[in-house]
């Protein structure tokens, strides 16, 4: 499993696991999680995502804890915080860190904060596209 990880799992660990997953295809899991979950997906991301045609629509807030039981192969960070908080998973090989600003801290009104969520998953998009393909190209 690939788990990415932010501090509120509100936002960018949720759009990058919706791009990861689409980038990388069948035959991979990818989850995220927070260390100090938010309790929901925040609606613009949800609407950004949509606009390249992945949904979030069913995605919840989780605790990074829920994985610890897991076989984590792959931990990804998306924030500072997370990367400070995170734990070491059973059996994780592989640690990665590539911050993006938080668009839930965006000010002004809903399509000045839109923007910022626009800008910051289509920064998501280049990161986990370039992954994905590295992934791809070691199987």
């Amino acid at each position: 499993m690939i788990l990415i990880l932010c501090t509120g799992n509100s936002c960018r660990s949720h759009m990058a696991e919706g791009v990861l997953k689409r980038a990388l295809g069948p035959g991979f899991e990818v989850a995220s999680a927070g260390s100090k979950p938010a309790g929901f997906v925040h609606p613009l991301a949800i609407r950004a995502l949509a606009e390249i045609g992945i949904d979030l629509s069913g995605h919840v807030s989780k605790h990074l804890d829920t994985f610890l039981d897991r076989e984590v192969e792959t931990v990804i960070t998306v924030c500072g915080n997370a990367d400070q908080a995170c734990p070491v998973f059973p059996g994780q090989v592989n640690r990665h860190h590539y911050p993006f600003d938080d668009p839930a801290h965006a000010e002004g009104d809903e399509a000045e904060q839109l923007a910022v969520f626009r800008r910051v998953r289509d920064e998501i998009v280049r990161v986990f596209t370039a992954y994905a393909d590295g992934r791809l190209d070691q199987r």
